[in-house]
């Protein structure tokens, strides 16, 4: 039964880095900044 943990940890993990790299990707557009 450990590997429902393992599964339940390693997805959350991955679901907290892909919103992670999300919010970063909205929260790097500043209005000063020249988008190329």
């Amino acid at each position: 039964m450990w590997y429902f943990t393992w599964v339940l940890g390693l997805g959350l993990a991955c679901a907290f880095a892909v919103l992670n790299a999300l919010w970063h990707e909205v929260n790097e557009s500043d209005p000063g900044r020249a988008q190329p």
